[in-house]
């Protein structure tokens, strides 16, 4: 097998060329932490190489973060610098393909005030609405990966030294990425390949809804709106340009109408939220919303989440991971989103992807209202997979399809 800093150097070739897929002339705009420095490096030399014009990086720090909010006032999250939203919004306008790359501390945040949390999360999410379009239309290529940090390795492998807990991390990214394969490139080739016929089945069938159905007490109906699109592996930008938008990848999503979700479901991972943990969490829905919520951990962020706006209490995404997927089989929890949603079968809270509507990049906010899409300041995943998830189809004329049995796929 080639080494470890052979497989970073593929990893990196990776994410320039399946993930972003940088085209001559285009800047990338990088946001990393500080840490991951030498990767960051490779991605900008792959980049360059392939003609990008410029690399940009918007670096972040935890050590930074968590001495802000120790000891910030609360007016300070209160505010968001207009020029960071400004400076986003100008490489987008420019074209530019977007990296990030995911590696915070779970526990970053653990014993913070929740409302300096919840007032910064508002403000960076008022002041970056408009900029969320690029990504949430696929106007511009992005792409969300992540690599080891020394404190995120730790909390998942707390018994081991920080240089082994970090190598072994990297080891379990290299396995979720297919960078163990003997051709990397080709066996994404394959698996998009695979992840493009389960959304063509998908897409053919025309579901109305969708009901799951688990043993820890998972019981819901989800309506999909009229035209409502399955999406899955990589799409194309506003330039037609394709584009894989997370590194692993297992899922095929759509949204489902904002009004149309009934019923109970359960979590079945840990959801990270700013920096600390939620979990074994319950959630009633009627009519769309969330009218029942209960978490035996982090229930006061759950709070925090319901309270960014309206749309945050609903639906934005429904996507479906076979138990079996490689990450899962790993037998780790990460406490990255990245990861266990690709574990895993999921939902979102929040903003729906445009995307998964016909003509939905097109339409406005009240015509893309009017089809049931759901939007918001906030787009968060949470995982509800479960070995014994069955999911059934209804199609036009009632005919009841399973779609997943004991957590796998039937087709």
């Amino acid at each position: 097998m080639k080494s470890i800093d052979e497989r970073k150097s593929d990893y990196a070739k990776l994410i320039i060329s399946f993930g972003v897929n940088i085209q001559k002339g285009e800047p990338l705009v990088v946001r990393a932490p500080i840490e991951g420095a030498d990767f960051v490096r490779m991605l900008a030399e792959e980049a360059y190489k392939s003609g990008a014009s410029d690399v940009h990086v918007n670096w972040s720090d935890d050590t930074l973060t968590r001495l802000k909010y120790d000891n910030s006032p609360l007016e300070v999250f209160e505010e968001y610098p207009q020029w960071k939203a400004d400076a986003e919004k100008y490489y987008a306008e420019k074209g530019a393909a977007f990296i990030s790359v995911s590696a915070k501390d779970p526990q970053l945040l653990q014993g913070v005030d929740s409302k300096k949390i919840a007032a910064f999360n508002k403000a960076a999410a008022v002041a970056n609405k408009e900029n969320m379009k690029y990504t949430m239309n696929d106007l511009n290529s992005w792409c969300v990966v992540s690599i080891p940090t020394s404190s995120w390795a730790k909390r998942i492998f707390p018994d081991l030294t920080e240089e082994d807990a970090v190598n072994k991390l990297w080891e379990a990214i290299f396995e979720a990425t297919r960078m163990n394969m003997e051709d990397p490139l080709a066996s994404w080739d394959k698996h998009l390949d695979s992840l493009t016929k389960r959304v063509d089945y998908m897409n053919n069938m025309k579901f109305q809804s969708l009901h799951y159905k688990a043993s820890n007490g998972t019981d819901l109906n989800v309506k999909l709106p009229d035209g409502h699109i399955w999406m899955g592996g990589g799409g194309d930008n506003a330039k037609g340009d394709y584009f894989v938008a997370n590194i692993p990848t297992e899922e095929v999503f759509t949204m489902p109408h904002k009004d149309g979700v009934d019923g109970v479901v359960y979590s079945s991972k840990p959801l990270n939220r700013s920096g600390n943990t939620i979990d074994n969490f319950k959630l009633v829905f009627k009519e769309g919303e969330v009218v029942e919520y209960h978490a035996e951990k982090g229930e006061e962020f759950l709070a925090e989440l319901f309270e960014m706006d309206e749309g945050a209490k609903r639906l934005g995404e429904v996507a479906l991971v076979p138990f079996s997927s490689p990450i899962e089989k790993a037998g780790i929890l990460f406490l990255n989103t990245l990861f266990d949603e690709n574990a895993s079968c999921h939902f979102a809270f929040g903003k729906a992807y445009p995307t998964t509507m016909k003509n939905g990049p097109d339409m406005s906010d009240d015509e893309l209202a009017e089809h049931g899409v759901n939007n918001s300041l906030t787009h968060v995943d949470f995982m509800i997979g479960t070995s014994d998830l069955d999911i059934t189809g209804i199609t036009e004329s009632g005919e009841k399809v399973q779609i997943f049995k004991a957590g796998e796929w039937t087709i």
